[in-house]
């Protein structure tokens, strides 16, 4: 894969206006389109009244429900990433119009086709930087549900994007919010970008009874409906580490101007202060179809199938600081977007490989925070790395966290 060159890290470019709609329908690739975002994709496509088609969805194992999505909207590809799960699709499986397409290498060569207008990379986790990377390769607009890409390589991503004019719009509903939040205003008026938690399940919880916290326990969230890797996120607070990282790049921000607040109620998603001292907010229900629609969308608005506000009934807003005794993963983001290079991919290894050993019951509730500091502060620091220098720490802290679980 081509990289970069070395330059600084420049600004996001300005965001592309979509295409006239007498040009038809905007084409899009559904990068994971069996997991939550993914399907809320689909429902805001179907919602979209001809504005947007479904051109590729694509997953990595489960056929079964990618199957049922290419029945219900008929796209002109699929793709499975894994070719042993795809070998088990017979000929007769697909609907007219539809072909199959096998591997990660195939997803990479379809974001890329001239056609494709849009790409959502939902994505879960490392597994989505190589065809989010494809895509702005290829100067498209990305709506990004994947965090880690930018986690991971924050400074090469937006860097490319510059080159080949690529747009990349925030899909987690904080960034959206800030994205939303900052057309008030220029970048030299911002003082801090506030980025909204809801605290999961255990904000009050003490630190021994954190450590006690069960595998089910930890994937019921109160507010948001999501995959269990990102529930277990919220749950350690570790969620909001990753954003604070990719806050840093998408923005261009220092460090040192973003901030977390916890708001159990998940209606404000993140706030931007201004040198003038007011706070802009953008408010809905915690419903992913409306920054999904957002970033669809942009820079126009439409009517779509998210979730309204009942202004009949009574409302509350609270909001607390995070608690960096219980929570410490928030501090470990604020580190790594300080630092910057190769701590944000470490980081989310780490985290990743340290989420599967709690799922398998290899490690503790605590131990997920615990294990990411020790493998963030004694990782080989690279100020400028390159891909392939982040493929290979990327590696190197996940076998960290094996050898730790195993001790």
């Amino acid at each position: 894969m081509p990289q970069p060159p070395r330059s600084s890290p420049a600004a996001a470019p300005s965001p592309a206006v979509s295409r006239p709609t007498e040009a038809g329908p905007l084409q899009v690739a559904v990068l994971g389109s069996t997991g939550s975002v993914g399907s809320s994709t689909l429902e805001v496509i179907a919602a979209s009244q001809g504005r947007f088609t479904p051109y590729l969805l694509a997953a990595h194992r489960s056929t079964k429900r990618l199957l049922e999505q290419a029945h219900a909207c008929r796209p002109r590809y699929l793709v499975v990433v894994d070719p042993e799960a795809a070998a088990a699709i017979g000929a007769d499986a697909l609907p007219a119009g539809t072909r199959l397409a096998v591997g990660p290498e195939a997803l990479n060569d379809l974001v890329q086709q001239p056609e494709v207008d849009r790409v959502v990379s939902a994505i879960v986790g490392a597994a989505g930087l190589s065809s989010t990377w494809a895509a702005v390769e290829a100067g498209k607009m990305v709506a990004l549900a994947n965090k880690e890409t930018l986690v991971m390589a924050g400074p090469l991503v937006m860097r490319l994007a510059v080159q080949t004019g690529a747009r990349i719009l925030p899909v987690d509903s904080e960034h959206s919010a800030i994205h939303q939040a900052l057309r008030a205003g220029t970048p030299a008026e911002v003082t801090r970008l506030v980025l909204t938690a809801s605290g999961g399940p255990f904000r009050s919880h003490s630190r021994a009874a954190l450590a006690e916290v069960t595998l089910a326990e930890a994937l019921r969230h109160p507010t948001w409906s999501m995959g269990p890797k990102i529930t277990i996120d919220s749950a350690t607070m570790m969620n909001k580490a990753l954003e604070l990282i990719e806050a840093r790049w998408l923005f261009g921000l220092p460090a040192e101007k973003l901030a977390v607040l916890v708001h159990p109620q998940s209606i404000v998603h993140s706030l931007v202060e201004f040198v003038d001292g007011s706070v802009l907010a953008q408010l809905s229900p915690p419903d992913m179809k409306l920054p999904i629609q957002y970033a669809l969308s942009y820079p126009q608005r439409h009517p779509g199938p998210a979730r309204r506000f009942d202004y009949t009934q009574s409302m509350r807003l609270d909001f607390e600081p995070p608690d960096p005794e219980r929570f410490p993963a928030v501090r470990l983001g604020h580190e790594a977007a300080q630092r910057g290079g190769t701590c944000g991919a470490v980081l989310n290894a780490a985290n990743e490989e340290a989420v599967r050993g709690f799922m398998a019951g290899e490690l503790r509730f605590t131990d997920i925070a615990d294990v990411c500091g020790r493998v963030l502060a004694e990782h080989a620091f690279q100020p400028e790395p390159s891909l392939d220098d982040v493929r290979r720490l990327d590696a190197w802290a996940r076998q960290e966290v094996v050898k730790w679980a195993c001790v």
